[in-house]
């Protein structure tokens, strides 16, 4: 089935928590369908900033919010043990009623978060393998009231669930993935699969995610997949933002919103993750975007 279109906004938690609260609030209020935080130990990229802890901010707007969807876009697995992070998962999804998802990624390894809490810094490829276990593991348990499982890095003996998610089978599991493999298993087992694109412009970012698109179509095909039953997630990084201090290139207008965001979509995304503007200047048309613009886009499928 194809997935109506869905827009996010990416609320960072990097200043104080009365002002996390009112942005988180306001996307809700514009009508976004989801708002999202990160999940480090400290802001990887200028460890001086304020940092909050992303799970602690989901349970709290669980409690702040009435229909917006929340999730961490994305979990950095290595930072915690898969069962109490789907204990977590739980509890959250009881206190918003059904509104979380479970964003998972295999997280970075030039963060100082790994040297900081002194816990292992694996290589790619180990986090790939830790990974699709600590998927398999969640998956698990939050599909089951009784649990058990053996591999090569996790075990878990009859661990007990209970009460059920909100949400049947299990909250919904977004899988961050860049490189063809982890593309490749997010086509074969997520229920959305997010992506971004570091390119310096636009046009090699969408070069570079339509090459994506095609591998996870055609990891879909291989699996036996109907390639419309996987949400596809965009999340819209802009490189020129920290040289134009805090400035996004897709909020410069509302017409440049409108023709990236519907490039995006066209290339076979139906989901799109927004920054929440950090220069003021941006926001009034940051909620032109969402009273105009987000509609249209709405209305294409």
């Amino acid at each position: 089935m194809a997935h109506n279109p869905r827009f996010g906004v990416l609320v960072l938690p990097n200043s104080d928590w009365p002002e996390i609260l009112r942005c988180s609030k306001h996307v809700e209020d514009l009508g976004f369908d989801l708002v999202t935080t990160a999940d480090h130990f400290v802001d990887w990229s200028d460890t001086s900033r304020l940092w909050h802890e992303g799970w602690s901010i989901l349970a709290a707007l669980a409690m702040a919010t009435d229909r917006i969807r929340l999730a961490t876009y994305v979990t950095q697995f290595p930072l915690r043990h898969p069962a109490m992070l789907a204990r977590q998962a739980l509890t959250i999804d009881h206190i918003c009623a059904g509104r979380l998802e479970i964003g998972l990624g295999t997280g970075i390894n030039i963060d100082p978060s790994y040297d900081m809490m002194g816990i292992p810094n694996w290589d790619g490829k180990e986090r790939v393998l830790r990974f699709k276990e600590y998927v398999e593991v969640i998956d698990l348990l939050l599909s089951n009231e009784v649990s058990s499982f053996k591999g090569d890095y996790f075990t878990i003996t009859e661990a007990i669930v209970k009460p059920r998610p909100v949400q049947a089978p299990r909250p919904p599991i977004v899988i961050a993935a860049l490189g063809p493999v982890m593309v490749r298993f997010a086509a074969r087992t997520a229920d959305t699969w997010n992506t971004m694109s570091f390119k310096p412009t636009f046009e090699e970012q969408l070069a570079e995610v339509a090459e994506r698109v095609r591998i996870c179509d055609d990891a879909c095909a291989k699996a036996g997949r109907d390639p419309e039953s996987l949400r596809r997630s965009y999340h819209m990084f802009d490189p020129t933002a920290r040289t134009s201090g805090g400035a996004f290139s897709y909020y410069a207008s509302v017409g440049a919103f409108e023709d990236m965001a519907g490039r995006i979509m066209e290339a076979g995304f139906s989901e799109l993750s927004l920054y929440y503007p950090t220069v003021p200047e941006q926001l009034a048309t940051f909620e032109r975007v969402a009273e105009d613009v987000l509609p249209k886009l709405r209305a294409v499928r």
